[in-house]
This record gives C-alpha cells, structure tokens and sequence, in this order.
C-alpha cells in the first residue's frame, strides 16, 4: 500500500469505542458514498483483549441502540437497579449507607448498564465490517493541511487525503500532540486498581461506592455472580497491591468489599490505571477534531468518563452530518466550532465536579468527613434532587444531541 493516495470524507485514528461509534453513525446517517477510514493497531486482534468493564448511562445506551449495536450485546449487560454509597474507615465495623439511588430514568430504563468492554468493541467492530467501514490495522503518524484536505500518513505506508481527521487515540493522543494541542490539568498520585470478581450471593443489580480515606471503593455488578472493582489508592500503594501474591491480594479485597455477598473469588487480571484531570486546550484544529480520552480524561469517581467520549461522538456526529446534508465543507471552521461550542462547557463542569468530589472524599480529614456526611444525607432527604442527579448521570441534562435521545442522524 506504499505511496497510495485515497480520498475519504473522514479519517479517524482510533478504535475503541469513540471512534467505532462516530465511524458507523456517520456511515448509518449519510450512506455508503460518505467514506471513513478507522486505523488503530488494534484493530489486528482477531477479538478484543481489554479486561475492563464500564458503566454505559442510559443516554449512551440509547447511542448504541440507535447504531444497532445494543442489540449484539444486550443479553451480556447487566442494568444497575440500584446504588448505595457509603462512607466510612477501612477498619469501621459498620458502613453506613447516606444516599440511595433508584435504578431508572424513565419506566422500565436503567439509568446505567454495566457490560465488559471487549463484547461491546467486538460487537462495534462487526457492525462496522458489516457496513463497509475501511478499518485498518495501523496507525496515524503525521498529517499536513493542504487547503480543503488534509493528507494523513499511516504507518503501513498509506496516505489518505480527507475532509476531515478525527484524534480517537486515547489519553496519549500522538494526533492531538502532533497538532500541537496542549493540555492542561493535574496527576492525582492516585491508580485506580481494576480486576472482576465473582461471588457467591446474586448481587440483585445493585451498584455500590464506598468512599474509603485513600479513595473510592466501587463494586459494579456484572452478569452472573461476578461484579467489576475499580479500588482507588494511592499511586505507589496501589503498585504494591497489584504485585501482592494472590492470596494477599485477595484478603486486602475482602477487607473493602466486605462478606455480604458471601465468599470472592478473583477471576480477572488485575491491573492498576494511573488517574489524572486532563483536557485539550481546544477540541479542534485545522480540519482536526479531537474526541474521547485525546480530548479529557476525568476521575473515575462518577463513572462518567466513557460516556463523555460517547457525547462527543453523538455532538461531533450531528455537526458533520448537518453539514454534508447541506453540501457545506464538513471540516470547515464554523462546523468544528459548532462541536467545541457543545462539548466544551459540558466538558469542563464535569471535569471541575470530579475533581471536587476527588478531593472531599480521598481524604483523611475527620472534618470534612463530618460536612460530606451532611451532604449526603440532605441528597438522601430530598427526592427531586436525587432525581435530577440521577438524570445527569444517565446523560439527559442540557442541550441533548439526537443519538443520546435514542434518534438517528
């Protein structure tokens, strides 16, 4: 494929969930003569190897049923019915639980859905195949602006000129750097520490979040017996834990899970992730457009991470999709700008309430613990609050696009 030049409406560099999806709502929304090109390595492996879970709001749900993806992987996802969050000291014989969460957004829909991540890119992957997307195991290594294209070199030697070059690489988005794109934000010294477990009582779809001194504790049910563990730590110690003998590793999880679903079993590897706020200081370039972890990385503790990437998709999706209908440049500056215009804000109010909530609960502080415990319980007390939480975590708040609303481009 050396020295090719090909023409495409959009390439995007990066195949996890932000680029597959944007990659077959563009292909469902404009037709077969609108042209994508996916390039990831990854994209080698026969099947998906990630080892983690994560929680898909209702919202994105609805995205991934609109891509008639949900389908392939519905009987694998396990809703979350209910949550408890609970605060309290490693050694504390009693956790008490200050706030409570009912399980729907709307009559007979979960607020979220957990479901292992390599059913659901697998499942991304054969949708793509299955609509013609051009998805290439390789990666994008440069690009260069040339008018009202911009050329794009991969790594197997290719070159594709297209409209417009999507960054869904990940947190060390090698698009975002070579654009030139800084980012700005903190390392927490933190690692959130992730594995599966199984378990010997039904966990009846309830999620749960001990905030520990060192940081969150989630326990997020799976399908079966099993629930997925993100553990926060410190940096360091969470090293140490990930390298502890199973047994040891084993007996320092109980002693965080607890024993109210009977006996645990560790069936996952077990891995730790280091944590940061990070954000692009612009989601857009010259006929660049930068979605998911290569535009913000957020803390884990409200499991909203994945499902920022899938608004930027669904944001970046309508965007595109309304320019092309009216024949406009779909990589021109007012288009792109339309899409930073919807994310940004949405982006960095998230970024500053994970962070706060970070701080107030990753702490050791009798005091704050005090005042936090408050809060709680006034949440606890005051329904239409809880409600209008729990419609911001399934993704329904402020100016919605159409595939989070379940609706086709």
């Amino acid at each position: 494929m050396a020295g090719q030049r090909e023409r495409r409406d959009v390439v995007i560099g990066g195949a996890g969930f932000a680029g597959l999806a944007l990659a077959i709502a563009l292909r469902q929304g404009l037709g077969d003569s609108f042209t994508v090109t996916v390039a990831d390595p990854a994209l080698a492996q026969e099947k998906s190897k990630d080892p983690r879970a994560s929680a898909i709001a209702a919202a994105a749900r609805r995205l991934f049923d609109a891509i008639e993806v949900w389908q392939a992987v519905e009987e694998e996802a396990q809703p979350i019915l209910d949550m408890v969050v609970t605060d309290s000291k490693l050694d504390d014989v009693v956790r008490p639980t200050f706030l409570t969460f009912g399980g729907e957004v709307e009559e007979g829909e979960p607020f979220a859905h957990m479901i292992e991540n390599r059913l659901l890119v697998d499942a991304l992957v054969a949708k793509a195949k299955a609509l013609g997307i051009d998805l290439r195991a390789t990666s994008v290594t440069t690009f260069e602006n040339a008018g009202n294209r911009v050329e794009v070199s991969l790594a197997d030697g290719a070159t594709l000129s297209a409209r417009l070059l999507v960054g869904a690489d990940g947190g060390r988005s090698l698009i975002r750097e070579h654009a030139g794109i800084a980012t700005h934000g903190w390392d927490y010294d933190q690692s959130a520490i992730v594995t599966t477990v199984a378990h010997e009582r039904p966990h009846n779809g309830r999620a749960e979040e001990h905030f520990l001194p060192s940081g969150p504790f989630a326990i997020l049910p799976l399908t079966g017996n099993r629930a997925s563990i993100v553990w926060t730590e410190k940096r360091r110690e969470a090293e140490r834990m990930v390298a502890l003998p199973d047994d040891e590793f084993l007996y320092e999880l109980e002693k965080r899970f607890g024993l109210h679903l009977g006996d645990l079993q560790v069936v996952g590897p077990k891995r730790a992730f280091p944590l940061g706020l990070f954000t692009a200081r612009s989601f857009i370039g010259e006929r660049l457009a930068l979605v998911g972890d290569a535009a913000h990385i957020i803390h884990p503790i409200a499991g909203q991470g994945l499902n920022m990437g899938l608004r930027d998709v669904a944001a970046l999706a309508e965007a595109v999709a309304d320019a092309a209908r009216l024949g406009l440049d779909i990589g021109a500056p007012d288009v792109l700008a339309r899409y930073q215009r919807w994310r940004r804000f949405d982006t960095a109010m998230m970024g500053v309430a994970t962070d706060g909530l970070n701080k107030l609960f990753s702490n050791r502080s009798d005091v704050l613990r005090f005042v936090r415990d408050i809060g709680l319980g006034v949440v606890e007390r005051l329904p239409r609050l809880k409600q209008a939480f729990i419609r911001e975590a399934a993704g329904f708040t402020g100016d919605v696009p159409k595939l989070l609303k379940g609706e086709g481009l």
